[in-house]
């Protein structure tokens, strides 16, 4: 091992160190890369290194699909798209036992596709469906646990933020990383609401149906609020991500469109306000910002990371475990899963991710490159989705504790315990049958 390479080590743990102290990561990030760099390199050599990476990351064709998918988020919020949505799955499916359990998790799938805002999900599903459930005499802890679990579904199923983040960090095309994760997003989903009414029809206390007087009896009322609350959202969101896994308009193309179509659903749904929109556009800039000056801070820690040697010191490590490849892609992933205990996603993607690539690589695991990678991806969005719902972090937990203080951590908790069982199984399908997530992107090409 040179100095150098030593050097970068130590610039990784001191990055760690200095962050868990509560330093903002960006510019954590930044100043270490270049006290480092200037130690190990030199001032010119690491100067010119920040200028080449942040001037490649201004010109990256994607990351303006950023903004514009987290604005189309804040909008149908805004909007109050998914109350409506809420309302209308909570009457069609009302004579059900655990009806408020799966329109929860569709809920929460449906909204998932309009926006990748973790925190925006749980938060107005726990304040619109939380108070109903306590109502309704649903279990707390499952509710909980079904409130917060779909809500990480925005992390996952597309049109994600995170992956399309991902996709320029891994060099993977946006589209097959879409593809790939909407199969074990559906399935997720698919497993919450199946659990839930599995539950609830042995033992119907957990999640009774709607009471008789809460429902809405006339047929053709509950149709038009389908028609009203779920046909316009669903069809934009079919229609922006469905011209990106076609292949018609790129990501930042049809995160555009998707932006002016939420808009123009809250005018049409008449809240479309000053308000509303001052609300949506400080909610992207904040997000947004966030997002992409940790992805200008991270490509200059890892130029520097990289040039000093510390990248191919960790992978050759990682590399020559005495253990089988598939036993050395498990290593990465249960690494990836502690940090995202600390570390939000942006961190994970933008500066462990380039870290574990290389040894991904060079694993045999009977697939093309192309699909390792695109497999790769699908496996670190579920693993980081994973890492919402996992003790001691869990950040679903505060977030839905700020809108319901009746339930203690401890309930919540528990709750999601259960629904990480799940994550785990849909995690350990994916692993055993790759094709979970490359059926759709081979069908793509």
């Amino acid at each position: 091992m040179t100095w150098q390479a030593g050097l970068g080590l130590l610039m990784l743990l001191s990055m760690i160190g200095v962050i868990f102290i509560g330093f903002p990561i960006s510019f954590t990030l930044l100043f270490i890369a270049l006290l480092f760099g200037s130690i190990g390199l030199g001032s010119d050599l690491t100067f010119n290194l920040a200028y080449l990476q942040i001037w490649g990351t201004m010109k990256d064709d994607i990351l303006p699909a950023v903004p514009l998918f987290i604005f189309m988020g804040f909008m149908t919020e805004q909007a109050g798209l998914m109350a409506r949505l809420f309302l209308a799955l909570r009457n069609l499916f009302a004579p059900v036992r655990g009806a408020l359990f799966v329109t929860v998790i569709l809920t929460a799938a449906i909204f998932a596709m309009a926006t990748g805002i973790v925190g925006a999900a749980v938060t107005v599903l726990g304040i619109m469906a939380g108070p109903v459930m306590v109502r309704a005499g649903y279990d707390a802890k499952l509710s909980a646990g079904a409130i917060a679990a779909g809500g990480t579904l925005g992390i996952l199923i597309p049109p994600s933020v995170m992956l399309v983040v991902m996709g320029p960090t891994m060099g993977v095309p946006v589209n097959f990383l879409y593809a790939a994760a909407l199969g074990p997003g559906i399935l997720l989903a698919a497993m919450y609401a199946l659990y839930c009414l599995g539950r609830s029809f042995l033992n119907p206390e957990l999640g009774p149906p709607v009471p008789p007087a809460e429902r809405v009896r006339d047929p053709m009322k509950i149709i038009g609020e389908v028609l009203v609350g779920v046909v316009p959202l669903s069809t934009l969101i079919a229609f922006t991500l469905g011209t990106i896994l076609a292949g018609l308009a790129t990501a930042t193309e049809a995160a555009s469109c998707g932006a002016a179509g939420a808009t123009l659903l809250a005018l049409l749904y008449r809240k479309l306000t000053l308000q509303s929109l001052r609300n949506a556009a400080v909610g992207t800039l904040l997000t947004s910002s966030m997002v992409l000056f940790l992805a200008v801070a991270s490509n200059v820690f890892g130029a520097v990371f990289t040039r000093l040697g510390a990248s191919d010191l960790i992978a050759n490590a990682l590399l020559t475990l005495p253990l089988p490849d598939m036993g050395k892609l498990l290593v990465v992933m249960v690494l990836l899963f502690i940090l995202g205990w600390p570390f939000e996603w942006p961190a994970i993607i933008l500066v462990f991710l380039p870290i574990c690539l290389p040894v991904v690589e060079k694993l045999d695991l009977g697939l093309p490159r192309a699909d390792l990678l695109i497999w790769f991806g699908a496996l670190v969005a579920v693993n980081l989705q994973t890492a919402f719902l996992s003790p001691p972090v869990a950040m679903s937990a505060y977030y839905l504790k700020n809108v319901m203080p009746q339930w203690g951590l401890s309930t919540i908790y528990r709750g999601m315990f259960e629904f990480m069982f799940i994550q785990v199984l849909c995690l350990l399908l994916l692993l055993l049958w790759p094709e979970v997530a490359l059926w759709l992107p081979r069908s793509l090409r």
